[in-house]
């Protein structure tokens, strides 16, 4: 995981007063109260303001425990106003502050201008409280390399695996209990309350998107527009989903190593795709034996090339990186190739915590650790470049106590025309979970980016999928085809050229990408 936004809001310590549960019926027990907000915006977003709010850390009992949750807004400035429009970027674990200023500047000023666009941290993330963070400095240099090779390296992942559960459990065994998707959607219906909206908005991209379907699933006549981006397959979650993961960032790597061939004249690793996998797969071995610069081993590697299967925009970068250790025996692009896309800090360790906490208890995971080895060599034999750092990643679920459900069904037949978009070529959430979500929301309409990889792909720089989203939030117009799955297809967004210079990369898909979680 990547290391994640710097929080806007600490400073803006305003709390709101004690928000009311949703009981189980989903009807608020007594009025909410209104928030205090603050300014806090910064350079890039200078009109951002911040508020906290107080819900129950158990929604069953509204009169136990409360959390106190971050909140972040641009208020609207038309008079036509359309309510609020809460963001969501994603991860388990992503917090969404910034992401409120990006997508209220993003979007078109006469449709920005309409709502007020508010961003929030998750309960358990960064400047909500409790922020969870189980094992700080868990992902620091130089872990086992994640291909386990022998019994010793497979050992050493388990007990990393084993270790971070139990520090979680030690650290916050009284709030992990409701730390978990379904608590999440509930504390939204708090923040639509603590609004004075009788309907929300709603935008969310990545898990953002399994977010918006299960608050649409639960509070259907509560949901007035609905656009999720990069969807999750809310079928497969989460153990199935991430074998899926597996297949398609492995081809997103090669997509990479073709990208690599077709500029061979600027990176001089060869023209052949194949053979310049050859020599990345020969770089990570070398890693595995002496980690670069003392802190890039083979598993600090694939997560620096990790993101780039969620987002081409950063293949320049991490071809520089692999031509100079490769032709030259230089570190220093890997490292800042690391430092900026793989390292893990603060606000990462916490992101990874959330991340676990919900989507080990969302919903049930294989207990037999014999199932998680057969599965992802199975995996690995056809796509290995992702198989065993995916599975690492979520081995904590496999020693997690608790309770074990099953996926929330979002089957939905309740809700007004509802906005979906997905790339083609998406590895986070791979296409067919976006084609499951049409046909399980009966109002939806598809927009397909044809071809395109990248994950998030609104405001991202494709004028044609922004045109569908603008008009949707503008008078709630989506697509209609006659026949065919999708809607509407848009051609992908034309690939990253190499750099030149040294100059750093500025546009709207970095811009987003820089917000968004690298894990859905």
């Amino acid at each position: 995981m990547r290391r994640r936004a710097a929080v806007l809001c600490a400073a803006a310590a305003v709390v709101a007063g004690s928000v009311t549960a949703v009981p189980a019926h989903g009807t608020p027990a007594a009025p909410a109260a209104r928030l205090a907000w603050k300014k806090c915006g910064s350079g890039d977003y200078p009109k951002l303001q911040c508020a906290f709010l107080k819900v129950p850390l158990d929604h069953a009992n509204p009169a136990g425990r409360q959390i106190t949750l971050a909140l972040s807004r641009v208020p609207h400035t038309a008079k036509t106003f359309q309510g609020p429009l809460l963001v969501n970027p994603g991860g388990p674990g992503g917090s969404g502050l910034r992401l409120a200023g990006f997508v209220a500047s993003a979007l078109p000023k006469n449709v920005a201008a309409q709502y007020d666009v508010v961003g929030f941290d998750p309960r358990g993330v960064g400047a909500s409280s409790p922020a969870l963070d189980c094992s700080p400095g868990h992902a620091k240099p130089v872990r086992p390399d994640s291909l386990p090779v022998t019994p010793a390296l497979e050992q050493a992942n388990l007990a990393r695996a084993k270790a971070f559960t139990a520090a979680c459990f030690r650290r916050h065994a009284d709030v992990l209990p409701y730390i978990d998707t379904v608590g999440a959607v509930r504390d939204m219906d708090a923040i639509r309350a603590a609004l004075g909206a009788p309907k929300l908005n709603y935008f969310g991209y990545s898990y953002g998107t399994y977010l918006g379907a299960v608050y649409a699933k639960l509070f259907p006549t509560r949901v007035r527009r609905l656009v999720l981006d990069s969807i999750v397959d809310p079928t497969g979650v989460w153990y199935r989903d991430n074998i899926g993961q597996d297949y398609a960032f492995d081809d997103r790597h090669r997509a990479l190593m073709a990208w690599i061939a077709r500029y061979d004249a600027t990176y001089h690793l060869g023209t052949d795709p194949a053979r310049i996998e050859a020599r990345w797969y020969a770089m990570r071995a070398a890693l595995a034996k002496k980690p670069a610069a003392g802190k890039i081993g083979a598993a600090e590697l694939e997560d620096t090339f990790v993101p780039g299967g969620y987002y081409d925009g950063y293949w320049p970068y991490l071809a520089e990186a692999f031509s100079a250790y490769v032709r030259e025996g230089e570190t220093g692009p890997l490292v800042e190739a690391y430092e900026n896309l793989g390292a893990v800090d603060h606000a990462g360790d916490n992101g990874y915590s959330v991340y676990s906490a919900v989507q080990c208890r969302d919903t049930s995971w294989p207990a037999s650790w014999n199932r998680w080895r057969t599965d992802t060599w199975r995996v690995y034999d056809k796509a290995p470049f992702f198989a065993w750092n995916n599975a690492w990643y979520n081995a904590p679920c496999a020693f997690w106590p608790g309770v074990r459900r099953a996926p929330v069904n979002v089957a939905n037949a309740e809700l007004p025309p509802v906005l979906l978009f997905q790339a083609t070529e998406d590895a986070a959430t791979p296409y067919p979970g976006g084609v499951r979500v049409h046909r399980l929301l009966a109002r939806s309409s598809l927009v397909v980016e044809q071809g395109g990889g990248n994950h998030g792909i609104t405001l991202g720089g494709n004028p044609c999928l922004d045109r569908y989203l603008s008009a949707y939030l503008a008078d709630g117009w989506v697509p209609r085809a006659a026949a065919g799955t999708a809607d509407a297809v848009c051609a992908k967004t034309a690939d990253p050229k190499p750099r030149t210079g040294r100059a750093s990369a500025s546009s709207p898909g970095w811009a987003l990408h820089r917000l968004l979680g690298t894990r859905p």
